[in-house]
């Protein structure tokens, strides 16, 4: 009997110890997302226990297995081949464990897989859409591809995240005309992430599922083969609110599907999209974040500003002016808004597509340091261009990158392991540091300095292979330029004529290639003369009077320039209430008044104008 009290004692006491140890770590929860825990503290926790914040900063910075499973022929869609045919369609291998390994050896702590789940859908063939007889299930050999890549990813130690790409753009169901086709698109939607959220259950919280891309937004308008009407690819109908009333349904339906699969998708954190993945767009106050009865949600963005020196033909090859700099440090900055009311934040797609050398160093720098000032989670678009999936490292596409190597270095220094007994706190101090340095050696770079009480007028111009771009956004940047450009701008003082004009003889072809995108615009005209007009006298393309089609009007984008389109494919409808005409209606205005030179190539363009009020 002494013996069995004095082990139901020790029962008793283990309890006790236990017991407290318990409430002692309750009580360290009820003090979430602690400056003072270091990383390595954070990933030793169970990932259900983390805030998303604290899931932010354990997912690091990562990396994307593009143009991969997204992978698609949208002209020819033939569905339910070999999973392999899809995923070299776009020129890149078989993934295999190796190359999986050797992202995370680089440095990367987080995988994002972008999917084209209707590749695995007997729906289609050659566009010829067939929406009554469209079977929803996904092929399981697709589903076993990807769940062979998750798992390569998870047993390198890394964080993934599986969502739903542009795929064939069937998005642009949602902004269908008919409501039936808008009702069917919700149904796809739902059955698929179903099947997804099923299938992948049994993988634990290092799992992360992403509701969509890019298509959030008003690109749920766009002209797609899924759009036809009788034979003609017709755009969306949703205004602008009803494509942000649109994202904030689709992301509950997400979080709603995915949480009614139970198990481990009941906890799992989630991935919603901001709208038009756009920082801007998404602080609007008509974008709201769903609700998620688990209260594990991050929010998704990208991250390509400005496109001209970032995108995949870039138009210019220079970054990190003063002004640059504090462009990301202001847009990124803004996203602490949503981090305040505790949601994490991914970055899920950024990066600098085609330049090479210093610069890129720095944007990675700057960007790489406010993330990590912020706690934001970080994905780089990469589609072999940077890390290489044969030899398994980061290495230059060209030979003729003098940075790549600090590029690799700084990557590997800033990983999980690396920073395992680094605080937050810790951290965000030596991301201020970058940070400063940043500001202090772009404050050494040539920029055009001028005032609110001074007016410039400019065109706006991107080349139809996007290799060719001046200054292009509502404000003046007159250094944002491609080689051998030679721009003709006019400081505006008041109500008279002007001109303004592009040379491209300079360039390496002596030509644009016609015209992506253009428009004349006078930076602080709205707020010096509002409502005047811009009213053309002469426009010569290649020293020849140019065919004007329609009627141009001037208009302002922002509360600051005023503009008026050249070539703008993205103007759905024209703004009444802002635009002004010369004829005073808008019966023939359009924002593509040169819409016949958009494949033509272009040695000069010259612009002569009247600027007065009306």
């Amino acid at each position: 009997m002494k013996l069995l009290r004095k082990s139901l004692l020790l029962v008793l006491l283990s309890l006790v110890i236990l017991l407290g140890a318990c409430s002692e770590k309750s009580a360290e929860r009820d003090n979430p997302d602690d400056p003072g825990l270091t990383i390595g503290e954070l990933r030793a926790m169970p990932i259900t226990d983390l805030t998303a914040l604290e899931m932010a900063r354990i997912m690091g910075h990562g990396v994307n297995l593009g143009n991969t499973m997204e992978a698609c022929d949208s002209s020819e869609r033939i569905p339910m081949r070999e999973t392999s045919v899809y995923e070299t369609m776009w020129g890149n291998p078989v993934t295999t464990r190796a190359s999986i390994d050797g992202m995370k050896a680089a440095g990367f702590s987080t995988l994002r897989v972008p999917v084209a789940w209707t590749n695995a859908m007997n729906f289609a063939v050659n566009n010829e859409l067939d929406y009554e007889n469209w079977d929803f299930t996904i092929d399981p050999r697709y589903l076993d591809r990807i769940e062979e890549i998750i798992g390569y990813a998870i047993d390198a130690g890394m964080i993934v995240i599986v969502n739903n790409h542009w795929d064939h753009g069937w998005w642009s169901m949602f902004g269908h005309p008919e409501q039936e086709i808008r009702d069917l698109a919700m149904e796809i939607y739902t059955t698929m992430w179903t099947q997804i959220a099923e299938r992948y259950n049994h993988f634990d919280g290092r799992l992360v599922l992403e509701s969509a891309n890019e298509e959030l937004g008003n690109r749920l308008n766009d002209r797609t083969p899924f759009t036809m009407i009788d034979g003609v690819m017709t755009p969306g109908t949703l205004t602008e609110d009803e494509c942000y009333e649109m994202t904030t349904k689709i992301n509950q339906t997400f979080i709603d599907t995915v949480r009614a699969t139970g198990g481990n998708n009941a906890e799992r954190f989630l991935l919603v999209k901001g709208y038009n993945t756009d920082v801007i767009r998404t602080m609007d106050d008509r974008y709201v974040m769903p609700v998620d009865p688990a209260n594990k949600l991050i929010l998704g963005v990208h991250y390509y500003t400005p496109w001209g020196y970032c995108g995949d033909q870039a138009g210019v090859t220079a970054w990190g002016t003063t002004a640059e700099v504090e462009e990301m440090n202001n847009l990124l900055g803004m996203l602490s808004k949503f981090t305040e009311q505790g949601y994490g934040i991914l970055l899920g797609e950024w990066g600098v597509l085609d330049n090479v050398g210093d610069d890129r160093y720095s944007f990675f720098t700057n960007f790489l340091a406010l993330s990590d000032k912020y706690g934001y989670a970080t994905t780089l678009w990469d589609t072999g261009g940077l890390y290489c999936r044969t030899a398994y490292q980061i290495k230059a596409r060209r030979d003729d990158d003098p940075a790549i190597d600090k590029i690799a270095a700084l990557f590997k220094s800033l990983c999980v392991e690396t920073r395992a007994d680094m605080t937050i706190t810790e951290i965000i101090a030596y991301a201020e540091t970058v940070l400063a340095a940043n500001l202090t050696r772009a404050a050494d770079r040539p920029m055009f300095e001028y005032t609110a009480d001074e007016a410039y007028a400019w065109i706006m111009f991107n080349s139809s292979s996007w290799d060719m771009e001046y200054s292009v956004g509502d404000i003046y940047r007159p250094e944002r330029i491609a080689a051998g450009i030679v721009p003709t701008d006019a400081e505006i003082t008041g109500a008279g004529t002007y001109t303004v004009a592009l040379d491209f003889t300079g360039t390496e072809n002596g030509h644009a290639a016609g015209i992506a995108f253009s428009a004349l615009a006078i930076m602080n005209g709205e707020t010096l003369w509002p409502g005047y007009i811009i009213e053309f006298t002469e426009v010569l393309i290649n020293g020849e009077p140019a065919v004007i089609t329609g009627e141009p009007y001037t208009t302002n984008d922002n509360p600051t320039t005023t503009r008026v389109n050249l070539y703008n494919e993205w103007v759905s409808s024209i703004d009444t209430e802002a635009g002004r005409t010369v004829s005073g209606h808008f019966d023939d205005a359009t924002a593509s008044p040169l819409i016949s030179y958009i494949s033509a190539p272009i040695e000069t363009l010259v612009i002569t104008f009247d600027f007065y009020e009306r």
